[in-house]
């Protein structure tokens, strides 16, 4: 026996000692036995696969009071701290060693310096508590897309959540046993006090850390309670996955992935990549189609094709906004039984749950995640306080929808046959576009994104910010090299899906929306002829947009919705000043800020300028879809 093994069996009790050298790696032996031995928890809980332990994590959260029950069967409420309600950026970092440089805009510090910072917060920080060691996959199990993580938390909200979101991973461990390469994860919620309905908080927010160590890859995070920065296996993950994937030749993606249904029971399937709250799980779920994931997905070259799969199996999603009439089937799932996690949202007397813009009349009082709560509240800055938090959420499995696709399953993935690209645009994309090529969507499409920003992060909210590929948060290599290993990995394919791009947030001149939340599935139903040669376009100046005649059938089958010319004529107008000032912008990112651009990116943005300044001349500034088709 290795001095780890010796010192888990004087720390553990026999059932979970037995438990954990049923996996054969000396390696996760020894991860363990170091982060117990520096967080020092009471006890120690091993989690296999087996329902028993899964409820005993359910069970554990409502005893420890990070959750409570509501009156629906299954589901619960957890409140994250007023200050611990969204992605903390700047107390994100990657640790890196002297020399490593991964280009401005990408938060790190040294490794040495904060290792040695996190293992000082760390040091008995689970003095007498629990620590749950848990496994999980990411990607389907047996799979050359299956990666192995184990988690060490000593927060059963954070263990149940990821018991939602992930496949169980212990079989998968003692299967792979000596040659499994694992992701390694660390989380303390830090001291906690009581909040509304009694429920505990992390209190020491001012030492939250999120620290991500790319060489050995270990998250490590503290004191805080919110998924985006405690549910290791979400974003923090998709940092050690974007920088494995770079090194293996695949990519890790911020991406929904769906199956669109096509005429006589086709199904095309498409990936999506759109920055948080700007309508991502809004399209996987749409009603009617098929969810395969909502958030990240891993692509790979199997035999030339592009072959996708979901990283998880569940949902971790924004609920703000979620209602009947536009989320039929989401909001179905939410009020109907199941196990679900609410966070941040308003608890009522009767044991029910209230939530913004989810329709019907605003109750008068409540508890949510800043307390005892009644309408017209404001908070110690005078703010006006909402039934609910902008960013609450719900946490459940995938399973639990309608559309639900087996094929999420499948060890080989899905075939990709489009990609999509959307953001918070308020004033230049057209709602949809297809690019000309590969190279033209990655580069004006995938590498161009901008969007506004929203209350999923911590900072101003309405701020216009370059997000390429919806990815700039996560990325753990230089933007320059992201770029071109999009670029690269497209042009290896045999056959290349189409690119297309989607915006559902054109403002008109007044500020009201010109599209409706479910007007997705017709610009959806567009794309999936479109990749099957079954629809035509117009040639614009940015790329590829729909006929009239092709859009006012679709709505009238899809929606069963009159679609008019002179929506048309103003949603598919080509705005040529703001499509060249983002050139501008975007081209001066790339020039100023992002080391490493391929060369082909500036010669494709360029051609682009041309084109607009060109159809300026003839057209004006603002071009209406029907003057380009004479």
């Amino acid at each position: 026996m290795n001095h780890a093994e010796d010192f888990l069996r004087k720390r553990l009790d026999e059932v979970n000692f037995r438990k954990l050298m049923e996996i054969k790696n000396s390696k996760l032996h020894e991860f363990i036995a170091s982060y117990v031995e520096l967080c020092d928890p009471e006890t120690v809980f091993i989690g296999t696969d087996s329902a028993e332990d899964i409820e005993y994590i359910r069970k554990t959260s409502l005893k420890n009071k990070e959750e409570a029950k509501l009156a629906t069967p299954g589901h619960t409420i957890h409140f994250d701290g007023y200050n611990d309600l969204a992605r903390d950026r700047k107390n994100t970092r990657f640790l890196l060693p002297k020399g490593v440089d991964l280009g401005p805009g990408l938060n790190s510090m040294d490794r040495e310096e904060g290792l040695r910072e996190i293992h000082g917060i760390l040091k008995g920080i689970m003095k007498g508590r629990e620590m749950f060691v848990k496994f999980y996959t990411l990607g389907p199990h047996n799979s050359v897309f299956t990666i192995a993580c184990v988690q060490l938390t000593d927060s059963t909200y954070v263990a149940h959540s990821e018991d939602l979101l992930y496949r169980q991973g212990y079989k998968e461990f003692v299967m792979q046993g000596e040659r499994a390469r694992f992701f390694k994860f660390v989380h303390s919620a830090g001291e906690l006090v009581p909040a509304g309905l009694g429920l505990k908080i992390s209190r020491n927010t001012d030492k939250r850390r999120m620290y991500m160590d790319l060489e050995d890859e270990v998250i490590f995070s503290t004191n805080t309670q919110y998924a985006g920065n405690t549910v290791g296996l979400k974003k923090l993950a998709m940092r050690l996955a974007i920088n494995r994937a770079s090194k293996e030749n695949w990519l890790t993606e911020h991406m929904f992935i769906m199956g669109v249904n096509g005429p006589g029971g086709r199904v095309s399937y498409f990936t999506g990549a759109f920055p948080s709250a700007c309508g991502k799980t809004s399209t996987a779920t749409l009603t009617g189609e098929r969810i395969v994931g909502d958030d990240i997905a891993y692509l790979r070259d199997i035999g030339g094709r592009l072959r996708a799969v979901n990283a998880e199996k569940g949902v971790f999603g924004i609920i703000d906004g979620i209602n009947a009439r536009d989320d039929s089937m989401t909001f179905g799932v939410l009020k109907g039984p199941g196990e679900i996690i609410f966070s941040n949202v308003l608890f009522l007397e009767d044991g029910s749950v209230f939530w913004n813009g989810m329709g019907g009349k605003e109750p008068g009082k409540g508890v949510n995640y800043y307390g005892d709560w009644h309408s017209g509240m404001k908070d110690e800055d005078g703010k006006e306080l909402k039934p609910s938090h902008k960013n609450a959420r719900f946490t459940l499995d995938l399973k639990l929808f309608e559309s639900y696709d087996p094929k999420m399953e499948d060890p080989a993935g899905v075939d990709i046959s489009g990609i999509i690209y959307g953001g918070r645009d308020s004033y230049t994309w057209v709602p949809v576009e297809e690019a000309f090529d590969w190279e033209h969507g990655i580069i004006t499409k995938g590498a161009a994104l901008e969007s506004e920003t929203t209350a999923t992060i911590i900072g101003q909210e309405g701020v216009r910010e370059f997000n390429p590929m919806s990815n700039i948060d996560f990325l753990s290599i230089p933007i320059g090299k992201y770029v071109l290993d999009n670029l690269e990995f497209g042009r290896k394919l045999k056959k290349q899906p189409r690119i297309f791009s989607v915006n559902y947030f054109l403002k008109n001149n007044d500020g009201s929306w010109m599209n409706e939340k479910n007007d997705k599935k017709v610009w959806l139903k567009w794309m999936e002829l479109r990749v099957n040669g079954e629809a035509e376009a117009i040639r614009t100046p940015t790329g590829l947009i729909p006929k009239y005649e092709d859009l006012k059938r679709l709505f009238k089958s899809a929606l069963n919705k009159e679609y008019s010319k002179e929506d048309y004529v103003r949603q598919f107008t080509i705005r040529v000043p703001e499509s060249l000032a983002k050139i501008q912008r975007v081209s001066k990112k790339y020039r100023e800020d992002v080391r490493e651009t391929p060369k082909i990116l500036f010669k494709v943005m360029d051609e682009q300028k041309k084109r607009l300044e060109d159809a300026r001349k003839k057209h004006g500034d603002y071009i209406s879809p029907i003057s380009l088709l004479s």
